[in-house]
């Protein structure tokens, strides 16, 4: 017969088990709060203002945390929200950012950390609150990266939220079908993309034309994708979309742009036109895009934006050797004939500038692609 110590001994250890199994060692402390913000990075999770936090942060690509913002600064000093407007940040101000990646020739340069706690302080590194460890600053430009203090991980069903909890479209590995492709690219960031495939967009809607955009390249935010739409695409996506904060290091970037193309043309555009952010030789995986063989089947036309004439020369020889030749160059190379000139003499394609040709240039665009 047990004797009454050794029945306490027993219940001892079984209530032990108990509360180990119910309260765990590694159980994360859980707590609401109310954001101040959100950054646009987040908007497929329809947050609300209200959240909770845990404290256990898994430090990957995408993961949804809120912030503190701990400074004012001058320049540099806004988040995109998900309504895609811009909102000043002030110090104290509580945020909602998404861990990503980011290598700005004109901007900050930054990463995913190894691992994060609360109360440690990262780095604001896009407008659309992108965030991770500022390792390279354009002062110039954009001052010195936001300082934020890490609050803890929103949650979903008492998990770590991430940016791929929240997709409209996965990446798809093989392209079977697809509608007509109108593509820009750039020899850098900043030399009129987005204006040339807006100003395309809009005369093609007004010409009766049903098309879609989207932007397979880059650092999240919504502005481009928006512009897109202001100037009449029915609808428009970005590699946000599918889950991704930037293309940066991406090894994803190739089936990321066909799921893009394929969830598009389930709609049957007819045609798509498609931005790249940032160069062709740049860290956001251009390159790799361009070069599919899959997504140069349905190429009709390849718009080239460039700065000046060896940026342009370069571009047009180096789409060339990868299969995607140029048929029209725009941008700031067009701004007067001596660019103009200079292209259509050394280059041997038209060229349009997108603020005062843009008729022409789609008129030029329809006749020869569409």
């Amino acid at each position: 017969m047990d004797t009454p110590a050794s029945f306490f001994k027993i219940f001892a250890q079984n209530f032990y088990f108990s509360l180990r199994y119910l309260f765990p060692h590694n159980t994360q402390k859980i707590m609401k709060i109310i954001l101040d913000k959100i950054g646009s990075v987040v908007k497929n999770a329809n947050f609300s203002d209200e959240v909770e936090l845990g404290d256990k942060i898994v430090s990957t690509e995408g993961a949804i945390l809120a912030v503190e913002v701990l400074e004012d600064k001058k320049v540099y000093n806004q988040l995109e929200l998900v309504s895609g407007r811009m909102s000043t940040l002030h110090k104290g101000d509580i945020i909602a950012v998404a861990l990503g990646n980011r290598k700005a020739l004109r901007g900050f340069v930054g990463k995913v950390p190894d691992a994060i706690n609360v109360g440690e302080t990262i780095n604001v590194l896009n407008l659309g609150g992108v965030a991770g460890i500022c390792t390279s600053e354009n002062v110039q430009e954009v001052g010195h990266a936001l300082k934020v203090k890490v609050l803890g991980a929103i949650l979903k069903d008492n998990e770590p939220s991430n940016i791929k909890d929240y997709v409209l479209f996965k990446p798809l590995k093989d392209l079977d079908s697809c509608a007509k492709l109108i593509i820009v690219s750039g020899s850098c960031m900043h030399v009129g993309k987005t204006t040339v495939a807006s100003e395309i967009i809009k005369h093609a809607r007004r010409g009766g034309f049903k098309v879609m955009a989207t932007k397979l390249s880059g650092v999240a935010a919504l502005r481009d994708v928006e512009t897109m739409i202001d100037y009449g695409a029915v609808n428009a996506v970005s590699f946000v979309d599918a889950g991704y904060p930037s293309t940066v290091a991406c090894e994803d970037s190739i089936t990321v742009a066909k799921g893009a193309l394929k969830y598009l043309s389930d709609d049957n555009p007819d045609f798509i036109v498609i931005e790249f952010g940032d160069g062709i030789y740049g860290e956001y995986g251009v390159m790799d895009v361009l070069k599919d063989p899959q997504i140069q089947q349905y190429v009709v036309a390849h718009i080239g934006c460039a700065y000046d004439p060896p940026g342009a020369l370069k571009m047009a020889e180096v789409c060339e050797e990868i299969g995607l030749p140029l048929t029209v160059m725009s941008g700031p190379i067009s701004d007067n004939e001596v660019g103009v000139c200079f292209v259509e003499e050394n280059i041997d394609v038209k060229a349009f500038n997108a603020f005062n040709s843009s008729e022409k240039l789609f008129s030029y665009l329809k006749e020869k692609c569409l």
